[in-house]
């Protein structure tokens, strides 16, 4: 079994690929900014919760080393009723220009990201988050902040055998786990009722731990 570092261990893309991971006996180091908020998840002897900030290049090599993969599930902010006044737009290319440069010098290989819906193409070969029928624009600065992240993996990204699942807009928080899952492209799916459980992207995300079948691309990932 391995180990696996998880940036955003506490919120709930973090919190399923803990469980996920744990289930397949890998051990977890959680990163996450206040360790003492989490302390009633630290009954698993098998995670370790840890103080740290994804877009700290300084400290990232320390966090990293030694393990044997690294997921990046980190968001600034819960939920649009936040607004984005303290948003930094530079918050994702901030944490990949970290990332990359901490896992290189780390000897980290493996770097798993999860994207976001509104940076695929829709059909009209646009991005989701410029058409303003289907995505709110009130979010768009998040959506272009992540998206400024993505363009830096793909700059930048050479050494690091990176890779973002991007779940679809309905991503069900309380779903259950099928482990089943289809992979995309740059593209929404073409399936009206794309959606996916939390539960089935950490799936996703540990079988390309696992046994890596995608390298240094974004993809879509679905029910």
């Amino acid at each position: 079994m391995g180990d696996i570092v998880v940036f955003g261990a506490g919120g709930r893309a973090g919190r399923a690929v803990t469980a996920e991971a744990r289930t397949r006996g890998h051990g977890v180091t959680a990163v996450v900014r206040d360790p003492d908020k989490y302390a009633a998840l630290a009954g698993d002897d098998g995670v370790r919760w840890v103080r740290g900030d994804v877009t700290e290049a300084g400290t990232m090599a320390g966090l990293v080393r030694g393990h044997d993969a690294v997921v990046h599930a980190v968001s600034p902010f819960s939920g649009p009723e936040q607004g984005f006044a303290g948003l930094d737009p530079l918050f994702y290319v901030k944490a990949a220009d970290a990332l990359l440069e901490g896992l290189a010098e780390a000897g980290v290989a493996r770097l798993l990201v999860v994207g976001l819906f509104a940076s695929l193409e829709g059909a009209d070969g646009r991005l989701v988050l410029d058409d303003p029928a289907a995505f709110p624009p009130g979010i768009r600065p998040f959506a272009l902040a992540h998206t400024a992240g993505l363009d830096r993996l793909r700059a930048r990204g050479g050494v690091v055998d990176w890779l973002m699942l991007t779940p679809p807009a309905l991503l069900e928080a309380d779903g259950a786990r099928t482990g089943r899952y289809r992979i995309g492209g740059d593209r929404v799916p073409e399936s009206p009722s794309a959606r996916l459980s939390y539960a089935d992207l950490a799936v996703a995300l540990i079988d390309e731990y696992e046994e890596p079948t995608l390298h240094r691309k974004r993809v879509s990932v679905f029910n």
